[in-house]
């Protein structure tokens, strides 16, 4: 098991500067770097690769940014716009060698419309299609998609354990994993744990966070149980913190962040990898 820190934290977007940060991480003590990737043009995944190595650290993850104008159930524009995007980031993912590309894959984020039973078929079946394709380009480059359920403020289309399994069944493809987030999972699940035994060895990527995004461990979770689910399951993937502040101005409103959770994100960062470190191993 890998202890991560999603940069969204710290910078918005995450550009070949903000390489920068790698040494304070690797000071604090993580093990791998969750690096969204809001434009592949941002980056130059050389150079990243290169401060990473420098420093010690890993690319645990690529995380998207699915932002209207990239949506695989959207119109037929948006429908090749999300895909190109993904498909560049698998692209910088080699490079990165990173294993798994992350985030919700199949919709732009706060496309909540609760649509018709028959247009949420077609939707699904859409989306069941793209990521065939997608999982057949990510396969032959040796990586992974972990594709996250949201909660219902920001999707109507996967919001469940559950129905992720059924993606993944539908979609047929070893390349398709879950990821789980357990501010998501606070929303939308009976009981953490349970879910995390039931998404068992299709669980490919983990986001621990508090139940209001702050640090985990200063929250109501039940973290022994979740601890004892991810040991159930013998998880040994990525465990990255993300989580916001109102100190990146743009993901504050993105994730509707309206006040300091925190006193202060590197409270977040450092008391966060402390209790994970204690409470998962």
């Amino acid at each position: 098991m890998k202890f991560g820190i999603n940069t969204f934290l710290f910078t918005s977007p995450f550009t070949t500067a903000s390489t920068r940060w790698f040494k304070q991480f690797k000071h604090w003590g993580f093990d791998s770097v969750e690096i969204p990737i809001e434009d592949p043009a941002h980056i130059d995944p050389v150079r990243v690769k290169r401060e990473l190595d420098r420093h010690g650290l890993i690319c645990g993850s690529v995380c998207v940014a699915m932002s209207p104008d990239r949506d695989l159930r959207g119109n037929a524009r948006q429908q090749k716009t999300g895909l190109t995007y993904l498909k560049r980031l698998l692209d910088q993912m080699v490079v990165l060698d990173c294993p798994s590309l992350i985030g919700p894959v199949y919709s732009a984020v706060g496309r909540a419309e609760a649509v018709p039973p028959g247009e949420y078929r077609k939707q699904w079946a859409t989306v069941v299609r793209h990521l065939k394709g997608l999982c057949a380009y990510a396969e032959k480059r040796g990586r992974q998609i972990c594709f996250e359920p949201l909660n219902r403020f920001e999707t109507d289309f996967i919001n469940t354990c559950d129905q992720g399994l059924k993606l993944i069944q539908a979609v047929g493809s070893p390349a398709l994993k879950l990821h789980l987030d357990t501010f998501h999972m606070n929303i939308e699940e009976k009981f953490q744990a349970d879910a995390i035994r039931k998404a068992g060895r299709h669980l490919g990527h983990f986001h621990a966070c508090g139940s209001d995004r702050g640090t985990p461990g200063n929250d109501h979770l039940d973290w022994p149980a979740i601890a004892k689910a991810l040991k159930d399951i013998r998880y040994q993937g990525n465990v990255t913190i993300e989580s916001f502040t109102t100190d990146v101005k743009v993901i504050a409103r993105a994730a509707a962040i309206w006040r300091r959770i925190e006193p202060t994100r590197n409270e977040i960062a450092v008391k966060g990898l402390a209790f994970l470190q204690r409470t998962l191993k």
